[in-house]
């Protein structure tokens, strides 16, 4: 069968208006959105050497006296995005976030795509910055799917499916790397020749290309390196974020690791995580000591399971107590073990002809270091007939009971390797509870 022509093509190379009709084209049954500019639009810029596309780094070749890219390239970007598949409810909070500026100003990558997006929604409320233009993200047309969300009638925050923001996530690692080894490969060459003199030994019409070709260092998977180290030792060490970023997560196993999670009571490092495996484990908080129970706790508690509570229980003191941290054992007691008492309504839209009743609420007074005095209260808020129900109230040392029998049914080989006969590393002395400050931040320490 003969292979179909693109326009503008020579040689293999195509121009930057053909490729950005080709990745339109290429995408346009995709389940991620893209857009008709992603060459030509910012923040792709030719001279750079390459432009991402999803998950990918296209290089940007000079050829005569124009730029163009490898049209192969671009295809088989565009074919690994159409495997990537959305899930428009599955969303991840990305903003905004009272630390997101701090963070960014130590990233290397260009991308920054939490950044642009902050500073493009904070523009358009701003008559006198906006500059009208339109950012897409890695080819992305990310405002198609975007969802902003009214917290208490004031703070509004920003969410996107999750699918996409790991995709951004690998963007920004992909491009990290290629900057990397760009720098590297600069960096080992001993003798560099003038600019001048290079520019006289080109020819119009021999192709350059601006991208490195030093191999990049593939993603090396979580072996336990950092069982039973300290947080707040270990975040302080030297160059430990480009080591973080040098492992896949250790939950999803896909995407590149941005942070470090750890454990808030014990204070021991679980695993490098991802900043959307990261931001699903994180408790939706309403006061300190009050959080929502949302949908994202069926991942958690039902269809990955074992990956949570396996990656839960890296931290010695969860696992030689066979608990969870207090607000996660909460959202448990809350989600599993008092689903029963939740009451429903009739709902003509659903199958079964009913649906939970309101927005399922936690809280708790005491503390787990105290558990006489420390018990849990599951409520249910906007209740449609006007109620405000309370459900339970759950000792702690009940639900932590009625945890570890679930837990022996649900996950039977994480619970085996739990129990007060597994000390490893556990100080005689219980470490103090470490107030939870990422709740309101993206800071990677």
């Amino acid at each position: 069968m003969a292979e179909r022509v693109t326009p503008g093509r020579t040689g293999g190379l195509i121009t930057l208006g053909a490729a950005d009709a080709l990745w339109a084209g290429s995408t346009a049954g995709s389940a991620v959105p893209t857009v008709s500019a992603a060459f030509t639009g910012s923040p792709a810029h030719a001279r750079a050497g390459y432009v991402l596309l999803g998950g990918c780094a296209v290089a940007t070749v000079r050829a005569g006296g124009g730029w163009g890219v490898v049209e192969a390239e671009v295809r088989r970007a565009a074919a690994e995005l159409n495997t990537v598949e959305m899930d428009r409810r599955d969303l991840v909070r990305i903003g905004p976030f009272r630390d997101g500026a701090k963070q960014e100003r130590d990233e290397e990558t260009l991308l920054r795509w939490r950044r642009r997006i902050a500073r493009e929604l904070q523009e358009r409320d701003d008559p006198e910055r906006a500059d009208g233009r339109l950012c897409h993200l890695a080819g992305i047309d990310w405002r198609r799917i975007l969802v902003e969300k009214t917290r208490d009638g004031a703070q509004r925050t920003w969410w996107l499916p999750r699918a996409v923001v790991r995709l951004l996530d690998v963007a920004e690692h992909t491009e990290t790397r290629w900057l990397r080894a760009a720098r590297t490969r600069q960096t080992g060459t001993t003798v560099a020749e003038s600019p001048s003199r290079h520019r006289q030994s080109r020819t119009a019409d021999a192709p350059q290309t601006t991208s490195p070709d030093h191999p990049t260092v593939p993603l090396r998977p979580y072996k336990e390196e950092l069982k039973g180290h300290l947080y707040s030792v270990l975040s302080r060490k030297p160059g430990i974020s480009r080591k973080v970023a040098g492992w896949t997560c250790a939950v999803c196993r896909t995407a590149p690791a941005a942070v470090l999670d750890h454990c808030h009571e014990h204070g021991y490092v679980r695993a490098p995580v991802c900043h959307s495996c990261n931001t699903q484990e994180r408790p939706d908080h309403l006061y300190g000591n009050d959080i929502r129970v949302a949908d994202h706790y069926t991942r958690l508690f039902h269809t990955h399971a074992a990956e949570w509570l396996r990656h839960w229980h890296r931290c010695p003191g969860c696992r030689a107590r066979t608990t969870l941290p207090l607000p996660h054992l909460a959202a448990w007691t809350a989600h599993i073990a008092c689903r029963p008492l939740r009451p429903t309504h009739r709902d003509p839209r659903s199958s079964r002809g009913r649906k939970p009743c309101g927005a399922l609420r936690v809280s708790w007074t005491g503390s787990h270091h105290a558990p006489a005095s420390c018990q849990f209260t599951v409520a249910v808020d906007l209740c449609p007939s006007g109620e405000h129900r309370v459900l339970a109230h759950v000792p702690y040392r009940e639900a932590a009971e009625r945890f570890r029998t679930w837990l022996a049914e649900t996950v039977p080989a994480v619970a085996a390797e739990a129990g007060p006969d597994r000390l490893d590393d556990l100080p005689t002395r219980f470490r103090p509870v470490i107030a939870d400050t990422s709740s309101e931040g993206q800071a990677l320490f």
